[in-house]
């Protein structure tokens, strides 16, 4: 936009644990405008994990979250005929983001009957830092690292 950067949109916290990034995870998980259903799925999935782990389903859900987030990534700049991967740190919301979309992601493509019982799979592998999410992140991290020499191209 040219004139003024959007307005920031209020997210309510959700009925349950009162949480806004429970509400955040909630919308990203949420397909087709179907909220209720992506919210049942994710309280199956904390119960699940609740269950499994005997501890509080909450902690180890953002635990796991905060595994499974990146701190850098690698972003294309052209330099010359040349097409550099620079590494960049990611601002807070971005990183939140990233790490949802990849712990939902990820959960999606699990071998598992219900959707519920996938995503308390990966929530439950990201807590043990383990887990195709993690891996991603660690992929993300190797590849900014590799990069580091043109890290003085920044944008």
């Amino acid at each position: 936009m040219r004139k003024s950067r959007p307005k920031q949109r209020v997210i309510l916290p959700d009925p349950r644990f009162n949480d806004i990034m429970v509400t955040k995870f909630v919308n990203n998980l949420m397909l087709a405008g179907k909220k209720n259903m992506a919210f049942k799925v994710f309280y199956e999935a904390i119960d699940i994990v609740s269950e499994k782990t005997k501890e509080d389903g909450l902690e180890v859900w953002k635990k796991g979250l905060a595994n499974v987030t990146p701190a850098v990534e690698v972003r294309s700049r052209r330099i010359g005929g040349a097409t550099f991967q620079i590494p960049s740190e990611i601002r807070a919301s971005r990183k939140e983001s990233i790490g949802m979309r990849n712990l939902i992601g990820v959960s999606r493509k699990r071998h598992e009957k219900s959707m519920g019982q996938k995503l308390a799979g990966e929530i439950m592998a990201a807590y043990k830092e383990e887990g195709t999410a993690y891996k991603k992140k660690e992929d993300t991290h190797r590849m900014a690292e590799a990069n580091k020499a043109f890290s003085h191209f920044r944008f």
